[in-house]
């Protein structure tokens, strides 16, 4: 992958406009977080990169071919994605979830070759999940099952990986073996990483580029040092919070003590400029 970036994107579902005239940028194997308030519209802009969803208008363009008019196989072999919540049939084990992720490379109806067996043993064995491969995932906890799905989307073999909430539901343990796993992914492997993240905390140490939204409007992109910033927080979750240095790794943590006043956020336009050059982290 050369490049990834959206031009001139509108979304919406039937006669409601929830994204407009979207331009950004994913960088290449780095880790990206979406963040905003429920019903910001930061889901709807993933699965419209991943491609589960047709823009009304504009262009998800991929090395400068638009995705929308590739074919879907030859999509899932340069991006996978894990939506929230998902489902598999009773009974089926990890290894055939896992194996899933080799119908891009099959076919017809052929059965999985030598190559596609050991692709899948690797996937299985760099998530952790060896010892379970032949367990049901009915029969997992949810980070195991969490990693199940993974190793399924790794096992496409992408460059880039997409994840809608991917620790909704999970314990504080859960969610760490998760977000630890994707940052190995993306140290170890290079993958580019997009994910929707609830949290502005895991999002500013796991993330080094984060994408602000309100509205389906983008208030704030960068690095989590030009992110997490008072301005943007009150624009975007309006809430007063103050921004502090993680002693351990150096990174923003965000601390919020009150509801914003109605009246105190900035227009997006304007808190762009005030980002143009990075904030400073307060101690």
């Amino acid at each position: 992958m050369n490049s990834f970036m959206t031009s001139k994107l509108n979304i919406g579902y039937e006669e409601r406009l929830i994204v407009e005239n979207l331009n950004i940028m994913i960088p290449k194997g780095k880790i990206t977080a979406l963040v905003g308030a429920n019903g910001s519209g930061k889901s709807t802009i993933l699965k419209t990169l991943a491609r589960l969803m047709s823009p009304s208008a504009g262009s998800v363009l991929l090395d400068g071919k638009s995705i929308h008019k590739q074919s879907t196989k030859e999509v899932a072999k340069q991006l996978a994605i894990l939506p929230q919540n998902p489902t598999a049939p009773d009974g089926l084990t990890v290894s055939e979830l896992v194996s899933y992720g080799r119908f891009p490379y099959q076919k017809g109806f052929g059965s999985l070759s030598k190559e596609d067996r050991s692709v899948i043993q690797w996937a299985v064995e760099k998530t952790g999940m060896g010892e379970f491969a032949d367990r049901p995932i009915d029969r997992l906890s949810g980070g195991q099952r969490q990693r199940a799905w993974i190793a399924m989307a790794l096992a496409q073999q992408t460059e880039m990986l997409f994840l809608d909430e991917p620790t909704t539901f999970l314990d504080m343990t859960h969610q760490l073996e998760v977000l630890e796993l994707l940052q190995h992914l993306n140290e170890t492997a290079g993958r580019t990483i997009v994910m929707v993240v609830h949290d502005l905390n895991h999002a500013s140490r796991y993330a080094q580029h984060m994408i602000a939204i309100k509205s389906g409007k983008v208030v704030g992109e960068g690095s989590p040092v030009t992110v997490m910033n008072k301005d943007i927080l009150r624009e975007v979750f309006s809430i007063e919070a103050d921004i502090i240095q993680d002693p351990r790794t150096g990174v923003p943590l965000c601390l919020p003590y009150a509801l914003a006043p109605k009246d105190a956020g900035a227009a997006p336009e304007a808190i762009q400029q005030r980002i143009a050059v990075p904030i400073s982290v307060s101690v």
